[in-house]
């Protein structure tokens, strides 16, 4: 019997990749639930071609939609905790994936996780859910894919450090006063990766890569001090493993999201798929790799900083950023602004425990309203 697959943000980046990887994939898989935001026409486009028995969009719908569909964002609890979902995929991006994944991993489901914002938020909590539900997190970003692929079948005692690898975004040989006037089209020209608006500046001011290491820490439960990131423009090489003994492992592929999307669907399997582009060390050719230069990435720092301090420092640095990104990409603050407002805010904003949803929402919330405060004064 093919496994039942919830995609969550069906219409973005994830989830349209998502559906191409299981549309090779027919004979194991099929799609019984999806929801998007607000593109209604794409939705209808991909229901009709995989006609799944639950369908919802967040924005857009008007609570009439009948037996099978749903609005709001109720949409993504239910079709996350369907009895005939066995994977859910989540590709909604920010802080509104949370409530899904807990309910998930509660019910038992595997989590395809592409929402990072999650773990950062309320790592605690997800892997708390987890336990509890016996539920599962499997990550899709490709580097915590990467580390996964290198460690599966060891010993977690037998891992020392992990290196992620970043690209270094758009701005890597700028100069720090020219990235600070930087345009919303400059921020988006990813030079190896086609992603979503938001994350493309997320990887401009390398403010993913903190959420990644934030991350990597509940997902692999190192230590802060074991989670290291070096800039690698090519984006070949997308995380290194060093064990205990010296020994290092690297996972490499050129840069889609196909292959963590697949290998989170059927890890710890692996399975045929004549569709991926296959490696060629020849074509890659040189790879490179840099230290990241605080000056050129501020928001990086303050987001580390904002992990050591824990509690709800990382929900609050998470929210100052997704405020502060949005209103860049409406043109309300200059690319500079961006690490300036999640510094306003960290410096206002009194960490406590993350201890239930109740405190990572009140924490969220005000610092959002700290970040548009900070962003427009």
């Amino acid at each position: 019997m093919s496994v039942g697959v919830a995609i969550l943000g069906s219409t973005g980046s994830i989830g349209c990749t998502a559906l191409q990887v299981l549309a090779r994939q027919r004979d194991r898989f099929r799609v019984t639930a999806l929801t998007a935001h607000s593109n209604a026409a794409l939705l209808q486009r991909q229901a009709a071609e995989w006609k799944p028995a639950y369908v919802g969009i967040v924005n857009g719908g008007n609570g009439e939609e009948g037996r099978g569909k749903g609005s709001g964002t109720q949409c993504l609890v239910d079709a996350a905790t369907r009895p005939d979902v066995d994977i859910v995929v989540n590709g909604i991006v920010g802080a509104a994936g949370l409530e899904a994944t807990l309910a998930a991993l509660r019910s038992g489901k595997r989590v395809a996780l592409a929402n990072k914002e999650t773990l950062v938020m309320a790592g605690e909590l997800v892997t708390r859910a987890a336990w509890e539900g016996g539920g599962e997190i499997v990550p899709v970003d490709s580097e915590h894919s990467a580390v996964l692929q290198c460690i599966t079948g060891r010993q977690s005692a037998d891992v020392a450090r992990l290196i992620l690898t970043a690209s270094g975004g758009p701005f890597r040989t700028w100069s720090p006063a020219r990235v600070a006037d930087a345009t919303v089209d400059e921020a988006l020209r990813h030079p190896t990766w086609k992603m979503g608006k938001k994350i493309s500046v997320d990887s401009a001011t390398l403010v993913n890569k903190a959420l990644e290491v934030i991350e990597a820490h509940f997902l692999f439960g190192l230590p802060y001090a074991g989670i290291d990131v070096v800039v690698h423009p090519q984006s070949v090489v997308h995380a290194f493993v060093e064990f205990v003994d010296g020994s290092v492992l690297a996972q490499m592929g050129f840069p889609t999201m196909e292959l963590p999307i697949l290998y989170a669907l059927t890890h710890p399997a692996r399975v045929p798929d004549a569709g991926a582009r296959r490696f060629d060390p020849v074509v890659a050719g040189s790879l490179t790799f840099e230290p990241v230069h605080a000056e050129l990435y501020p928001a990086y720092g303050l987001g580390r900083a904002a992990a050591t301090a824990g509690g709800t420092a990382p929900t609050a640095f998470n929210a100052a950023n997704e405020v502060a990104v949005e209103l860049f990409l409406q043109g309300k603050i200059r690319f500079g602004r961006i690490a300036e407002t999640i510094a306003r805010v960290l410096e206002t904003h009194t960490a406590g425990p993350a201890e239930s949803l109740a405190a990572v929402r009140a924490a969220d919330s005000a610092a959002r309203r700290l970040a548009r405060e900070a962003a427009c004064s």
